[in-house]
């Protein structure tokens, strides 16, 4: 059941219905029983994968609490090896086994362990993280074991960020599902607020993108430089449309019931360092990472260079979260290079950044600067294969060869739909308050502004049920 399709909005009308009609004590069993027909409604036996990976997790966090000093490792470690595991069965079997084929290969030996002909089951990477965060921040002794099994399933079940995120903590998530939340108009329109602004980013600029994007990309040999550049760039702000959108769609709906999810994204593209973008973006991840990782790892506290070596394991393993396929690597390991230099040349003056420069054109530069490698490195991210990205980044270099169209309106729209996101996040990152058409004191003015994004989505909008990028992760 896809966030941007009419059969959710009849579900969320129904199950948001009946939320607040029943006693609070109730509502678990509700959102329980809805998150799992959510699931379900993509490939129903994956509930079973969820369900082996809760049931153990749940066990492990008691037995972690309940443990000795000596013993409580080795159930955390128990329910980190049942996690990773299935996702390296579910996500990497295939790309392991393709790559251990390869070298075998090269000393002409066959490879006697098959191949699995299995779907990767949806948002995977997304509960597995979040039922791994549960049980580290028990053992860290931060959260109290979760003793009601229904809770705690729904905790990882729970239908708004189940498939896509954001990755939320135990110490933020669990505690409100006993909490009462009464029906509130003005929270419910804040909620209702965001839903909209993300069908909007969705179906009118994400997925409109996506068809100029998609036709570039998937026939790579077909195509000039000037075609891919215009495409990366497009490109560059589908992915962040498409999942900020999703972000939006799950906190809104989570809101509507009184539920509070962390933010996921703070207008990446406005960042002035890669530093900067990897606080904006993805931010349940990027933290995910950091506090699970990174500072394990050592942080800041380690000289430059075993902090660098640090960032690149950080980024290469991210890379791989995202996908098993070297292209997501290649652009794990490009974001990481991207942090080490700015690490490692930050005491290295660049006269034309110097301050006698007006600082508004400097931050304009640094915001371009970040928004290209940005973009260099996502043409690594959509690629379909290794060679693919190297040729097209050929092919930009030399940018030869005429602009493809099929129809004026296809450019016209999606530029349209980029200015429309620009026009409202410059208002948001360089103004005070927010989008201050949907939150204005006239309630004239608000009912205006959203029957406009109403006509945009109805006129604009591709409805053709296109899947978000992240459910493949």
């Amino acid at each position: 059941m896809l966030f941007n399709s009419f059969q959710f909005i009849i579900f969320f009308i129904v199950v948001t219905s009946v939320y607040f009609l029943l006693p609070y004590q109730k509502r678990w069993v509700l959102l329980l029983l809805t998150s799992c027909y959510f699931y379900m409604s993509f490939v129903p036996v994956y509930i079973l994968i969820l369900g082996f990976t809760i049931g153990v997790d749940y066990f492990s966090g008691i037995a972690i609490e309940n443990a000795k000093a000596g013993q409580r490792k080795w159930f955390l470690l128990l329910s980190l090896v049942a996690n990773v595991g299935v996702l390296s069965v579910f996500k990497y079997h295939n790309f392991i086994n393709q790559n251990f084929t390869g070298i075998l290969n090269c000393f002409h030996v066959s490879n006697p362990i098959p191949y699995l002909s299995i779907l990767l089951p949806i948002g995977l990477s997304f509960h597995t993280f979040q039922a791994m965060s549960y049980t580290i921040e028990v053992y860290r002794g931060n959260q109290k074991a979760e003793k009601h099994f229904g809770i705690f399933a729904l905790y990882v079940l729970f239908y708004p960020q189940l498939v896509a995120g954001p990755i939320e903590r135990p110490q933020n998530l669990l505690h409100q599902f006993r909490e009462k939340f009464e029906f509130d108009l003005e929270r419910i329109g804040e909620g209702l607020k965001m839903i909209l602004w993300g069908f909007v980013k969705k179906i009118v600029i994400a997925d409109r993108l996506a068809i100029y994007v998609n036709t570039a990309f998937n026939h790579s040999g077909q195509h000039t430089g000037a075609t891919f550049l215009l495409a990366t760039i497009f490109f560059s702000f589908q992915i962040y449309c498409d999942f900020s959108a999703y972000s939006d769609i799950a906190i809104g709906t989570a809101k509507v019931m009184g539920f509070k999810l962390m933010v996921n994204f703070k207008r990446p593209y406005f960042a002035q360092t890669m530093a900067e973008f990897w606080k904006r973006w993805h931010i349940s991840l990027s933290t995910w990472f950091k506090d699970y990782l990174y500072i394990p790892l050592g942080g800041n506290r380690l000289s430059a260079i075993r902090l660098c070596m640090n960032l690149m394991v950080v980024f290469l393993l991210s890379g791989l979260w995202h996908g098993a396929n070297w292209t997501y690597i290649i652009w794990g390991a490009l974001n990481g290079a991207y942090l080490v230099i700015e690490i490692l040349g930050k005491k290295i003056h660049l006269p034309f950044l110097s301050s006698q420069l007006p600082q508004k054109l400097v931050r304009i530069f640094k915001i371009l600067l970040v928004f290209v490698l940005s973009s260099f490195a996502w043409i690594f991210f959509r690629a379909n294969t290794v060679s693919d990205a190297f040729d097209i980044i050929k092919k930009i270099a030399s940018f030869k060869g005429p602009l493809f169209y099929e129809n004026p309106s296809m450019l016209i729209y999606s530029f349209a739909g980029i200015f429309l996101l620009l026009l409202v996040e410059m208002k948001q990152e360089f103004y005070t308050g927010s989008f201050s058409f949907m939150h204005h004191k006239s309630w004239v003015v608000r009912n205006f502004t959203y029957a406009v994004l109403i006509i945009i989505l109805l006129v604009m909008g591709v409805f053709d049920g296109g899947q978000f990028i992240y459910f493949q992760f």
